[in-house]
């Protein structure tokens, strides 16, 4: 069974704020990027590809979204990193039985530019989990519960890019892919605990689930409308977007879509799909004329 490293680089972000901390915005970020990063230039490459993929200005991103609330957030980081510590290794171990998979991986725990509080990619040709402790804290999911929701997402992720490699398949980008992508995360997560958990659950959208049900058609309308119009599914998956107030509903109707598929494909079966929407979309569909004819009957 393969094992994941941990390279925690909190302490050095720690020692590069102490200096930084009462410097202008702008040189902090100049000190994030130049001195905290210095030793991980790869880990620093890909966020600010991140961001260039995506037509956006790091800095400016990072000036008006993360910097002026480090501060304040730290103790959160805090604990999150001592409870990723603690909780990393066992659930690697244990997802791989889940899942049935078997890897060496590298989990960096670190403090980045908003580019998610957990991202599962490729750094330095190894399968790796990135854990952006600056949008942990942010998201409220600092706690052991949450983290280990997180953890297993991530780690599902990274199971499925490992099964599309090794079967010489694409990894997608738009939008029906983010839907099939989050999904498969979504419900190997709730494998590996054998139990249906959502780490967005946590924090501040206690109420996210029982929302996300009472408005389940109503979402897949809008997902399919915003498809079909040629606009970005952002709203559906940043955490810094919403729906009616919720973030991230985007994982709730991949979740139910990748769980209706289960009912007669495996998950590896799943994860190698090659055109994810012609599969997701008559799902999202159907549920969309099960609620018009609930609604005509009433």
């Amino acid at each position: 069974m393969g094992t994941c490293e941990l390279i925690d680089t909190f302490p050095a972000f720690l020692t590069c704020w102490a200096k930084a901390r009462e410097k202008h915005l702008d040189d902090q970020i100049e000190s994030w990027a130049t001195d905290y990063m210095a030793p991980w230039p790869e880990l620093l490459r890909k966020q600010i590809e991140d961001y260039s993929g995506q037509h956006l200005d790091w800095q400016q991103v990072a000036r008006e979204k993360v910097f002026p609330y480090l501060e304040e957030r730290l103790p959160q980081m805090h604990q999150a990193q001592q409870n990723l510590l603690a909780l990393s290794e066992p659930i690697y171990a244990k997802a791989q039985q889940a899942l049935g998979f078997d890897s060496q991986a590298i989990f960096f725990i670190y403090v980045g530019i908003g580019c998610g509080a957990g991202w599962a990619t490729m750094l330095d040709r190894t399968p790796s989990v990135l854990f952006g402790l600056e949008n942990i804290a942010e998201s409220g999911w600092s706690s052991p519960e949450a983290l280990k929701g997180l953890i297993a997402h991530e780690i599902a992720h990274l199971a499925h890019h490992i099964w599309r490699r090794r079967h010489g398949k694409s990894i997608g980008s738009e939008a029906w892919w983010q839907l099939y992508e989050e999904g498969v995360a979504e419900y190997g997560e709730s494998l590996i605990f054998n139990s249906a958990t959502r780490h967005h659950t946590s924090g501040g959208q206690s109420d996210w689930l029982n929302w996300c049900r009472d408005h389940k058609q109503w979402l897949a309308a809008k997902f399919v409308q915003t498809v079909d119009a040629g606009k970005p599914v952002t709203p559906f998956f940043g955490s810094w977007y919403d729906i009616c107030g919720r973030s991230e509903t985007g994982y709730f109707l991949g979740y139910e879509a990748i769980e209706a598929m289960a009912r007669r494909l495996t998950l590896r079966e799943i994860a190698l799909l090659d055109d994810p929407g012609l599969h997701l979309r008559p799902i999202l569909e159907e549920w969309i004329s099960a609620g018009e004819q609930s609604r005509s009957g009433e």
